[in-house]
């Protein structure tokens, strides 16, 4: 028998992660009253299974890789990687899998947390499940948001049960280090944990259906990365498909379209994500569970006033900081909604999601890191853009050359003939994720050629290679 306790608020916000946590700070900072519903750890997957573990993994594999391009230290940092030590950091950034200081965070902001699972149940109706099977139902008198994110997606493989295999939380959580570790995809996610348990130990062996690492990048960046993987010691091999999988004395064995067998001691699965929407009621509101939310630049759901998908779950752009700049319009908005400054909400203004449509920056850290912001060359033609590349190689620049010896790496931006601004710049070398905000400026505020002339790049730094770039462009 449960009982049930019912509580209403301006606001209730589905999902305790970074774009939940920025939906509710943003309404309560504009005074409405604001539930949280989580079912798992406050922070959610970013501070515990994605961008926080991973980027702990791969910072000493970085840090040790450009340290060997430099002469004098290179001998220095020979040695394989302190694993333990390196495991031991990525559970510190993790907290253990402990939420206690994200609570507090949360607490801070004078949202209520209730711990539990989170299912509509009609219209600015949701109904809690906590661990104890007591039920609460929370009303909203203006807005619902569902930022739930998302989870791995398995391919439906022939004995895939049976093989447990490892998925993106089980890469950068792991407390060991596999002898043998077989990735399967060719994403972000597969470079990634590819990268890092590459250098920790592992003979990686990468499974990659299509033709290329990074397919949403521009080619090259892919090309680079694997040349890099494959001269670590990795295995990569494109164009193949895993047919089926098994688990044989403890050794995971996968069978390829090629006839390959192949053994190792764990399976990643990095094939791709799907929306948490499942269990959280669509159902009661005439949504498709478990589907993708569709939604205006205002992040509400199409044809439902009061409820609001921000996040992985609408599709836009599977990206933290994408998720949680969403996240700080949608609640600009909400809150300007439920204060009647519709001039403020309506058509959205400023407070609209223009960037998910052109101006999306990503960093892939791998060795060497891959950097992009808005189009690249092949999606811009596609759009109907009148466009030109311009290509430098990195290691014409001053700044790339005293970084590191033998220093590889290109830059690509994509030039709009008819508006002169840039639709996209793509960067692939060491340390160039630190480059890629210049470039996001330019594209987002689409800054005419003729300005960024007079942008003027330190020397001798990297950046100079935007220099390099106005100059190929000028005497192409």
């Amino acid at each position: 028998m449960t009982e049930t306790e019912t509580n209403t608020y301006d606001v209730v916000v589905l999902g305790a992660g970074p774009v939940g946590e920025n939906v509710a700070d943003r309404t309560r900072a504009a005074g409405l009253t604001t539930a949280v519903v989580e079912s798992e750890l406050v922070g959610g997957e970013c501070s515990y299974w994605a961008c926080m573990p991973s980027k702990a993994l791969l910072r000493p594999v970085i840090a040790r890789a450009d340290a060997r391009r430099v002469p004098g230290l290179r001998q220095a940092v020979q040695g394989p990687l302190d694993a333990a030590a390196v495991l031991s950091r990525r559970n510190y950034f993790t907290s253990d899998w402990h939420d206690d200081g994200q609570v507090r965070w949360l607490d801070s902001t004078g949202a209520d947390l209730y711990r539990g699972h989170g299912r509509l149940a009609g219209p600015r109706t949701v109904t809690v499940t906590g661990p104890d099977g007591t039920e609460q139902v929370l009303t909203a008198r203006h807005a619902v948001a569902v930022c739930t994110g998302t989870r791995a997606a398995l391919p439906d493989l022939p004995g895939l049960d049976s093989v447990e295999p490892w998925t993106s939380r089980d890469a950068t959580g792991s407390q060991t280090v596999p002898g043998r570790l077989i990735v399967v995809g060719g994403g972000v996610v597969a470079v990634e944990m590819a990268t890092a348990w590459q250098a920790l130990g592992s003979q990686v062996t990468m499974l990659v259906r299509g033709k290329g690492l990074l397919p949403r990048m521009e080619p090259f960046a892919g090309e680079l990365i694997a040349d890099a993987l494959t001269e670590a010691g990795a295995d990569v091999r494109t164009g193949v498909s895993v047919e089926s999988v098994s688990r044989e004395n403890g050794t995971v064995v996968a069978v390829t379209d090629r006839g390959e067998r192949i053994e190792a001691d764990e399976i990643l699965f990095a094939t791709g994500r799907a929306p948490r929407t499942d269990d959280i009621g669509l159902d009661t509101i005439g949504l498709e569970p478990g589907g993708w939310l569709a939604v205006d630049d205002s992040l509400r759901v199409t044809g439902h006033d009061w409820l609001y998908a921000v996040g992985d779950v609408n599709r836009r752009a599977l990206l933290t900081h994408q998720g949680k700049y969403q996240a700080r319009i949608a609640g600009t908005v909400i809150a300007a909604r439920a204060t009647g400054e519709e001039a403020a909400a309506e058509p959205w203004g400023a407070h609209a999601a223009t960037a998910d449509h052109g101006a999306v920056p990503q960093v892939v850290f791998a060795d060497p890191e891959a950097a992009a912001v808005g189009l690249s060359l092949a999606e811009a033609e596609q759009a109907g853009h009148r466009v030109r590349a311009v290509d430098v190689d990195l290691s014409s620049v001053s700044g790339a050359s005293l970084y590191a010896e033998g220093y590889q790496g290109r830059a690509r931006m994509v030039v709009d003939l008819e508006d002169e601004i840039l639709r996209g710049v793509t960067l692939v070398g060491p340390g160039v994720g630190e480059l890629i905000h210049s470039a996001t400026i330019a594209v987002a505020g689409q800054v005419p050629i003729s300005r960024l002339w007079h942008a003027v790049p330190s020397y001798p730094t990297i950046s100079e290679v935007w220099l390099r770039l106005l100059e190929a462009y000028r005497d192409s």
